[in-house]
């Protein structure tokens, strides 16, 4: 697997570069089949790419948002994706486009998981763009080293789908997408910003265990080329 490095002055530099990429990257999708997906990440880090991508001319009303992975808490919740993506990405002219949120209301989380991934097979796959994340431990999605379903998630042979995640560093219990669900994605971008993530990246390209650090599963075997979006 290819990763090409994209490096930035800074961070505002980077999100309009990104949104320029992935609206590109749409457009080309509806051109080509009449619709798009895109599942995003969660955290600080994508917030201002949000923004920027909310402005871009695209054909919004064809275009489906989902998230990579959830917390297992309403769409009100401050900790919630969901609630990033509403606040952040669904405004201005992204406000036609349609939010397939992983989050379900049912009695418990594995339920949810279920609901999720009946939901999430009807908008096609594989996707057209995956924006992933990273974190200090080497986390990426929901993919948490002492995860309850790390090594099914990390499974190629686990199918498509959204499964159930708990670790320590989690907090609440997760929904995420399994492995398999995004690493073909036309577009794979990880986006991360920070010398100390950097720090962590140059880590995980080093050898060593994916149950360690899971982003070294889409580091080593994405099937799509993977492009590293960084600025400090």
């Amino acid at each position: 697997m290819t990763a090409t490095m994209h490096n930035f002055a800074n961070a505002a530099e980077l999100a309009r570069n990104l949104a320029d990429k992935v609206a590109a990257s749409l457009s080309m999708a509806i051109a080509s089949k009449g619709t798009a997906v895109i599942a995003v990440s969660g955290g600080s880090t994508p917030k201002a790419f949000f923004q920027e991508l909310s402005t871009r001319d695209i054909d919004w009303a064809k275009v489906t948002i989902t998230l990579v992975d959830e917390r297992f808490v309403p769409a009100d919740n401050p900790r919630s994706n969901h609630l990033l993506v509403a606040s952040n990405l669904l405004q201005n002219s992204a406000k036609a486009a349609t939010f397939q949120p992983l989050y379900q209301a049912a009695a418990s989380v594995e339920e949810a998981a279920k609901l999720s991934t009946a939901a999430t097979s009807k908008i096609g796959n594989p996707f057209d763009v995956v924006i992933l994340g990273m974190g200090g431990d080497g986390h990426t999605a929901s993919f948490f080293p002492g995860g309850s379903n790390l090594a099914v998630a990390l499974n190629p042979a686990t199918p498509r789908g959204v499964m159930t995640m708990d670790a320590e560093g989690a907090g609440e219990p997760r929904l995420t997408f399994t492995f398999s669900s995004l690493q073909d994605a036309e577009l794979l971008i990880l986006h991360i910003e920070g010398e100390s993530k950097k720090d962590v990246l140059a880590k995980a390209e080093g050898a060593g265990d994916e149950a360690e650090m899971p982003i070294r599963a889409i580091l080593r075997r994405a099937a799509s080329p993977l492009d590293i979006y960084w600025a400090p």
